[in-house]
């Protein structure tokens, strides 16, 4: 039995649709009929040759939603009960190994060294060979961490919960702020939008959002932004005397960068209150060297920076639990539709930041 799939062959080249061969299953592996894939910025990276974690050949796609095709013996949901034919199904995108220091000791299975990512660092030349999403099936591995979710809600509602979703999760998990805090975020892209939901959800009175499109401007404030601050038509001074006149001249409780950029390090950190707190989600590869003045703006002040470095189950299931709770405002985040063979299309409206989410849908 065959299937398709869009194989990145060498960077910076377009991805290529091959005809690969479904493999026999192993004990407890599944199976998926891919229902729709999320085009993540990362791939962009992975395209690009930018991220020092992607093998060639590879099938990219590390967001998935889809539906049980087959299953060997017996394989269990992580909230309980058996998976069976037919069901809807979403799954941690990263595998840890559960013995190392890191996952047996710390609890802390995102720094596992041997962490595998669907379509990111697993490829198609290890077993099973089907190990990203941009195809019309994929094989997971036994130890997978999978969730059962709605059959007859839109699929592509859900695709980026295990990645921005959970990485936002993962962010407040490292750092919980008391009721009624001033959030303030900087970038209005998908990390952004998930920012505002969870900063809404767990009781944020202020919300302030940067950004330089005013599309995702507008949807932050769907989500429960109290305010956008628009970068190309105000000034990092302007910015910052309308944070600190908004929280009584002490500056924010958080700031959470989750643009990527350097430059919003520089601005960010003088924008938190003493005793604040600057979470950092937005850089998945290194985009270059961040001056901070540490004595002025973070050991003087006592804040406390947090890096955030992917995700865990738990953090997945949090996203999912969040986007069940509000559907409809969650399927404002899909702006572009494409098919499988149109991969490269979806990877370049992402590059041109044309599209806040992208989203394959293979059959």
């Amino acid at each position: 039995m065959k299937t398709r799939a869009m194989v990145l062959e060498a960077f910076n080249a377009p991805l290529k649709m091959r005809e690969l061969e479904i493999p026999m299953l192993q004990d407890s592996e599944v199976l998926v009929r891919i229902d729709a894939a999320g085009v993540c910025g990362s791939d962009v990276h992975m395209w690009k040759g930018e991220d020092e974690r992607t093998p060639l050949p590879i099938v990219l796609g590390h967001e998935g939603v889809g539906t049980v095709a087959d299953v060997k013996g017996r394989k269990e949901y992580v909230t309980g009960g058996a998976l069976k034919t037919g069901d809807r199904i979403l799954w941690n995108r990263g595998v840890s190994c559960n013995g190392c220091y890191y996952c047996a000791v710390l609890n802390q299975p995102w720094l596992c060294n041997t962490r595998k990512v669907y379509g990111i660092n697993r490829p198609l030349s290890e077993p099973p060979g089907l190990n990203g999403c941009y195809a019309e099936h994929l094989v997971l591995a036994a130890s997978t961490d999978i969730f059962k979710i709605d059959e007859e809600t839109d699929p592509a509602i859900f695709v980026s919960a295990s990645c921005s979703g959970a990485t936002v999760a993962h962010a407040f998990d490292e750092h919980s702020f008391p009721f009624g805090s001033s959030v303030v975020i900087q970038g209005p892209g998908p990390l952004g939008v998930y920012a505002v939901a969870f900063a809404r959800h767990l009781g944020a009175s202020d919300i302030i959002v940067t950004g330089g499109s005013e599309n995702r401007l507008q949807l932050c404030k769907d989500f429960g932004a109290t305010a956008v601050l628009n970068r190309r038509t105000s000034s990092i001074e302007e910015r910052k005397e309308f944070i600190l006149g908004r929280t009584g001249g002490r500056g924010a409780d958080v700031v959470i960068e989750a643009a990527g950029d350097p430059s919003a390090v520089h601005e960010g950190l003088p924008l938190l209150r003493p005793g604040g707190a600057y979470l950092s989600i937005g850089f998945s590869q290194p985009p270059g060297i961040c001056n901070v003045d540490f004595f002025k703006d973070v050991v003087r002040k006592n804040i406390k920076i947090q890096g955030v470095w992917v995700s865990g189950t738990r953090h997945t299931f949090q996203a999912l639990k969040l986007i069940e709770r509000q559907k409809e405002l969650f399927g404002k985040m899909i702006t572009h539709r494409f098919r499988l063979e149109e991969a490269n299309k979806a990877l370049r409206v992402m590059e041109g930041h044309e599209a806040l989410k992208a989203v394959l849908i293979p059959w």
